[in-house]
């Protein structure tokens, strides 16, 4: 599995997606093939995957540093800690100064396997987002 593939396989849903999502997928060349995955209706919440040899990554970029209310830092990571294992399929992170949530999942996973573990991050950032709206400003 490459991301070619799950973009071939995504695109191809349509309108007969498991999950009811429609999936726009765009390949973005570089050191390490990406592919930008964007769900109707979610466009500004891209979901960024990569394939490795024995895994799929799946990233979604929640908000960066300064967009963070200085003295609700701690509460905040608090909040994600605390929030981190009852969110299926999810974890937080940070790269650089962004915040992102993201999944992974064995490089011998099915489509309908990625798909799922697309909608369920989709889901969770929007979640995310809403929980986490006090500390941000």
């Amino acid at each position: 599995m490459n991301i070619h593939t799950i973009a071939d396989h995504l695109n191809s849903l349509a309108d007969n997606s498991d999950t009811g999502m429609s999936f726009d997928c765009q390949p973005i060349s570089g050191e390490v093939d990406v592919l930008q995955i964007s769900i109707l209706g979610r466009e500004e919440l891209p979901i960024f995957v990569s394939v490795t040899e024995d895994q799929i990554i799946c990233i979604t970029y929640l908000w960066d540093v300064e967009e963070v209310k200085p003295d609700s830092l701690s509460a905040m990571h608090e909040s994600m800690l605390e929030m981190n294992i009852p969110m299926p399929l999810s974890s937080f992170s940070k790269i650089g100064d962004k915040y992102v949530v993201f999944g992974a999942l064995s490089i011998n996973s099915s489509f309908d396997d990625v798909e799922h573990e697309l909608a369920v991050l989709s889901n969770n950032a929007v979640e995310v987002i809403d929980d986490m709206s006090d500390y941000l400003l």
